[in-house]
């Protein structure tokens, strides 16, 4: 298991560096995602049981960022996936320069569809450009319907929305249509999956989703 320490960010101007990025997975006809949620929301499950269901389908890489460990990279790799694991030394977030680093490192040959599982908070991810296509954020059922009023930036810059533990509603005071209504309010244009990694409930449109957006980002000149 191969473990990158980054000590800082290699860039001054990640604005810049960002723009510089995406231009070389447009070259090498890679879709990156920005994954980004609060810590235990369930981004890793999600992201096992996504390469689980169209691993086949879709060649997929998973760049893991954390504040130490290595722990998701070594689960992601036992399900036959390229991943990476990136130490950020105490940093609360990614930026296009240490994503560019790990993407290197881990390699952009044979990927269609990567992903950058980012450092696990609702603040500081969100003020950030990484340099990925889309911007994608969980949000736990355990965790609350009232989060957009608490973390709006969080659902202003998302692409879209995944709504995990959906199997849990049951045993927690969770109103999908209020929190519907208050990320709509914030955000119009986003996309909202609701989904259970656990049970497979929502997961195709999820999955559907991530097909036609990495096709579209290979595909178009």
């Amino acid at each position: 298991m191969k473990v990158i320490e980054l000590h800082k960010s290699v860039t001054e101007s990640n604005d810049r560096d960002a723009d510089a990025l995406r231009a070389l997975l447009k070259e090498k006809k890679v879709f990156l995602i920005n994954l980004m949620s609060s810590a235990g929301s369930g981004k890793t499950t999600l992201l096992s049981r996504t390469i689980q269901d169209i691993g086949k389908d879709v060649r997929i890489a998973v760049l893991e960022a954390d504040i130490d460990a290595q722990v998701d990279a070594e689960r992601i790799e036992a399900l036959g996936a390229r991943s990476i694991q990136v130490h950020t030394d105490g940093m609360c977030h990614m930026d296009a320069g240490m994503t560019r680093t790990g993407l290197l490192e881990m390699g952009l040959e044979d990927i269609d569809l990567a992903f950058l599982e980012n450092i696990g908070n609702l603040i500081c991810p969100a003020e950030y450009d990484t340099g990925a296509v889309k911007k994608v954020m969980i949000l736990s059922v355990p965790e609350g319907d009232d989060k957009p009023l608490k973390y709006p930036l969080m659902f202003q810059e998302s692409d879209a929305l995944v709504v995990s533990k959906i199997d849990a509603m049951p045993w927690f005071d969770f109103d999908m249509n209020k929190l519907k209504e208050r990320v709509y309010r914030l955000n119009p244009a986003i996309r909202i999956f609701p989904v259970s990694a656990k049970t497979g409930e929502g997961m195709q449109d999820w999955e559907n989703w991530l097909k036609e957006e990495t096709k579209t980002w290979i595909e178009e000149e």
